[in-house]
This record gives structure tokens, C-alpha cells and sequence, in this order.
């Protein structure tokens, strides 16, 4: 059976892996109030309070500035769309530019996009980053709202940021 990569723990079963958010990535970012794919055991926070597949991220309410790692599956996109009608957050998916997903939720919704130079190593549950492998896929930073695209200017993260609305790079 092949395993399936998730991002932050929504999606569980038999093969499922989980893969954190790089703790050092988050730092740079700010604080976040919400983090509704939070991974049920964590060896950090990812915001002030969290939500977890137990209580159902999705369905709850969202509230305050908004950190989103969704799973990295089939249900991404649902994730993408709720984020992009709340529009204060950020969320971390891959750079697949090209899909329906990233024209219907990103392209025109997002203020900001910073396109991670690299592969990002994503972290096991037990807190552990591998040294073997990587998330398998160029990442972006997807910025909704004035305040979040200011955050990824200001996060001095290695990548290109472009600024949605004008369609300009910003250095």
C-alpha cells in the first residue's frame, strides 16, 4: 500500500504520514491566532489555539490571523477556497501553479506569493527533520490579506515574492 503525504495531520489512516511545518518557517511568519490542520500530537505550536481532524478544523469557525498547512491531498483545494473567502491568513501548499485549485483560490484572491527557493524538509510528528527526503514538490506561501503579505515580505525567507494585485515582483 502506498503511504500519503499530509501536511499538518487532518487526514488519518492506514498509510497516512504525517509531515509539520518546519518550525523555523512559522517563526518567521509571525504569530497566528488559528491553526485549523493542526496535527493532534505536535511538538509545537503552530498558533495560539488549533484545531485538529478530533474536532474538525473545516467545519469550526475561523478566527483572528489564520496559519493553514492543509492536508496535501484530494481535499486541499475546499481548504485553499475557505481560507481565500476568510481572507486574513496564510497558507503553505505546493506551487502547482497550473491546477484549477491555484486559478479558482489563489490567482486573484491572494495579495501576496512567495515562491520558496528550494525543496522544503518538512518535520515527522515526533519533532525529528529527516535528512533523506524532502516534501517532493516546489512550495509557496500564499498570502491573504494586506497584513500577511507584509509578514512575507518581512520573513526573509529565501524565494521570490510577487505581489498578487499588481503582478510585480517585490524585492
Amino acid at each position: 500500500m502506498m503511504s500519503r503525504t499530509i501536511a499538518n495531520g487532518q487526514l488519518h489512516g492506514k498509510g497516512a504520514v504525517e509531515w509539520l511545518t518546519p518550525p523555523e518557517l512559522l517563526a518567521s511568519l509571525g504569530d497566528f491566532d488559528l491553526d485549523p490542520c493542526a496535527p493532534v500530537a505536535r511538538p509545537w505550536d503552530t498558533a495560539k489555539y488549533h484545531y485538529t481532524i478530533e474536532n474538525d478544523g473545516f467545519s469550526q469557525p475561523w478566527y483572528g490571523r489564520v496559519w493553514l498547512n492543509p492536508p496535501y491531498d484530494h481535499l486541499a483545494s475546499k481548504w485553499l477556497k475557505k481560507l481565500a473567502t476568510y481572507g486574513d491568513g496564510i497558507a503553505l501548499i505546493f506551487a502547482r501553479t497550473e491546477t484549477k485549485s491555484f486559478f479558482e483560490h489563489v490567482w486573484g484572491a491572494a495579495t501576496g506569493l512567495l515562491f520558496i527557493k528550494g525543496r522544503l524538509q518538512f518535520y515527522l510528528p515526533t519533532g525529528v527533520r529527516p535528512t533523506h527526503t524532502n516534501c517532493g514538490g516546489p512550495s509557496v506561501l500564499v498570502a491573504y490579506g494586506n497584513r500577511n503579505h507584509e509578514a512575507l515580505q518581512a520573513a526573509r525567507i529565501e524565494g521570490f515574492l510577487i505581489d498578487v494585485r499588481s503582478g510585480r515582483h517585490v524585492p
